[in-house]
């Protein structure tokens, strides 16, 4: 299943004025019910520089192409990783499972 990507500063504030969070070890997940599958992703400075920042938002986007396919209807989707000595792939895809799984998202 292949998802759009959110861009815009008007879409961001609406996730994050209308969106339900979920929690897990590594990531915080903001969703909302949409008509297509779409993701943003938001890693602020506080991750390091922008090598570090990019790695990061590789990782998460792979992971959310790996979990997408499983999840039961359309969402809009928001990924804040937290803060972490390191970052893998795996962590993330398994925390966003245990997010997704927790709200009944994933099936």
């Amino acid at each position: 299943m292949l998802y759009a990507r959110l861009k815009k500063q008007n879409d961001f504030k609406r996730m994050f004025a209308r969106g339900k969070k979920c929690f897990s070890p590594a990531l915080i997940v903001l969703y909302l019910p949409a008509e297509n599958m779409r993701l943003g992703v938001c890693v602020s400075k506080k991750h390091g520089k922008s090598v570090k920042r990019n790695r990061i938002k590789r990782l998460l986007r792979e992971a959310f192409r790996k979990v997408c396919p499983q999840m039961k209807r359309e969402y809009s989707v928001i990924l804040i990783p937290k803060q972490a000595e390191a970052y893998s792939l795996e962590a993330f895809e398994k925390s966003l499972r245990i997010a997704l799984r927790r709200e009944g998202i994933l099936q």
